[in-house]
C-alpha cells in the first residue's frame, strides 16, 4: 500500500538505507517540512519512501530509499512509478532528483535523462536526472 507520509516517518529509512553512518540531523532535509513524503507499507512495514519538493513548474524527489531486505523486488519501482503517475496533468513540466551514479541505471527505466551536472558529496558521484511531463 502507497500512502502520503510525514518527512518524520520517512527519516529512519532514509538513515538505514542511505547514509548508515550519519547521526539523524545529517538526513533531515532543511524543507522537509515544505515536501510531500510518500511510503509503501507492507504488512504495515514502511519498506520503501521518496520525498518530492515543488520548485515553480517542477518537482525534485530527494531521498528515495528502500530497505535493504525488500531491494530488488519491484517496491521502489512501484512507488516512484505512483509518484510519476500522480503529476500528469499538475501543470509540471519537469521532475528530477540527483541520482547516484550506480543507480542512474535505474531512473533511466522511467524515462529520466542523465544532464551533464555532475558532483559528488561525501565521496558519492552524483548525476542530475530529469524527464519532461
Amino acid at each position: 500500500m502507497i500512502k502520503e507520509i510525514t518527512a518524520d516517518a520517512t527519516w529512519p529509512l532514509r538513515q538505514e538505507v542511505m547514509w548508515p553512518d550519519k547521526d539523524m540531523d545529517y538526513i533531515r532535509l532543511p524543507d522537509d517540512s515544505n515536501g510531500r513524503h510518500y511510503g509503501y507499507y507492507v504488512d504495515h512495514q514502511l519498506i520503501s519512501v521518496i520525498s518530492l519538493f515543488e520548485q515553480s513548474d517542477s518537482i525534485q524527489f530527494r531521498k528515495f530509499a528502500t530497505a535493504n531486505p525488500h531491494q530488488g523486488k519491484g517496491y521502489g519501482t512501484q512507488l516512484l512509478q505512483h509518484v510519476l503517475d500522480s503529476l500528469v496533468g499538475t501543470g509540471h513540466c519537469r521532475i528530477w532528483c540527483n541520482a547516484r551514479i550506480d543507480k542512474a541505471l535505474f531512473y533511466e527505466k522511467f524515462g529520466l535523462k542523465k544532464t551533464a551536472t555532475r558532483f559528488e558529496k561525501d565521496g558519492v558521484s552524483y548525476v542530475v536526472m530529469e524527464k519532461l511531463l
